[in-house]
């Protein structure tokens, strides 16, 4: 592999924002960090006025690029990775839905093909899986179809087969066995997340002591406060900010969540708990107006208005378009962040939640996993394991 030196570039660290700086790329690692930084026969890329910061991390993606990760192809898999590449994403986890328990051992199998192949897309960094143990209440675009509670006889199975590429799995913690189901997943270091619920604050606060430390697309499909018999019950949102043991991801899209209220998670939760994601389906990176979110086979009919998926009622969105380089700029430009806190939000909380040491910051030894943007957050360069995979 060749070496390249980012030459003048305004470094976004992990803590701080550096301009100019000067960052030297050998083999698959970054080698120095620096001003006026010389290697003989490295490929010089002028970073003048622009932005060099870690790639961007998405934790929670169903698709892009007119694919999903639940068309049971290879081909799929790598559109998927690609698109998102475009876009400044350098690691991913393909992430599914509630679906027959075929489609699921299709899904891994051809995730461990595409692996072998995925040469020009962002890294995958495991399976996130979606459901299907969910609360009907708040399934949202989850097919009722496939909702069930955690039962060993179904997760058993699928953990002895595919545990070990397993790196989050998401449910809903009040429903019955969910003890037993946290233990099978923290016993093979798979972090279990918050998701598609109707909890209480003390269900939540017991979840979390069993191992539910994160909490999956914050505010969506999840409950808030409720007044009950004259009662008021504080539900998962309020447990978001009140715990400081929880980690959050939102959906900075501006639509999900409208700006005022990344303003509110962002001075809540803080940028050191809060994952930016996109929960991107097929539409994102493509024109498309109308798609199916899921499988070809099994899946919804789903509209694209307004920079976001719906339902075809248009009763709840199902799913995003969002890139990540969109989720940064959202919340630069519409909830008032700094773009350095935006960044981490991106980049190194990611990490930091899916234990990826490597990834998320700019220093020398780490993985050469970078993205040069411009002042409107628009995606010039992207650098995967030292390799340019996208150039503008």
């Amino acid at each position: 592999m060749s070496a390249f030196l980012f030459r003048q570039a305004r470094v976004i660290t992990a803590t701080s924002l550096i301009q100019p700086l000067d960052v030297l790329v050998n083999d698959s690692r970054i080698a120095a960090v620096g001003q006026a930084l010389e290697e003989p026969g490295a490929r010089v890329i002028d970073g003048s006025g622009l932005y060099l910061a870690p790639g961007f991390i998405d934790l929670h993606l169903h698709g892009g690029g007119g694919h999903d990760f639940m068309d049971g192809t290879v081909e799929a898999f790598l559109g998927v990775t690609q698109a998102h590449a475009r876009f400044g994403t350098t690691t991913l986890m393909p992430t599914t839905l509630a679906c027959t328990d075929d489609e699921l051992t299709d899904m891994f199998t051809i995730f461990l093909e595409a692996n072998k192949h995925n040469t020009d897309g962002a890294t995958m960094a495991g399976i996130h899986l979606e459901g299907p143990y969910f609360s009907m209440e708040q399934r949202g675009a989850q097919d009722p179809r496939f909702i069930r509670n955690p039962d060993p006889a179904h997760y058993g199975p699928i953990l002895e087969r595919w545990g070990q590429w397993i790196r989050r799995w998401s449910s809903a913690p009040e429903l019955p066995g969910t003890a037993e189901f946290a233990r099978a997943l923290t016993e093979r270091g798979i972090l279990p997340s918050v998701a598609h619920t109707d909890a209480f604050y003390e269900d939540i606060e017991a979840a979390a002591a069993i191992g539910f430390t994160h909490l999956t697309h914050f505010y969506s499909g999840m409950s808030g406060l409720r007044r009950i018999n004259g009662i008021r019950r504080p539900g998962v949102v309020e447990s978001g900010y009140i715990s400081d043991d929880l980690t959050v991801e939102v959906i900075a899209d501006g639509m999900h969540i409208p700006p005022a209220l990344l303003k509110q998670v962002y001075k809540g939760i803080g940028p050191t708990r809060t994952a930016l994601v996109t929960d991107a389906m097929r539409g994102a990176g493509t024109d498309l107006t109308t798609c199916l979110l899921g499988s070809k086979k099994n899946g919804q009919t789903v509209l694209i208005e307004g920079g976001v998926a719906w339902l075809p009622d248009r009763t709840a969105f199902a799913g995003s378009v969002a890139t990540m380089n969109r989720t940064v700029r959202t919340m630069v430009q519409q909830a008032g962040v700094p773009l350095l806190d935006a960044v981490r939000m991106a980049s190194t909380t990611p990490a930091a939640i899916a234990k990826l040491p490597t990834k998320g910051r700019i220093i020398p030894g780490l993985d050469a996993d970078l993205v040069l943007f411009d002042g409107n957050i628009d995606v010039q360069l992207t650098m995967i394991g030292g390799r340019i995979v996208y150039q503008r």
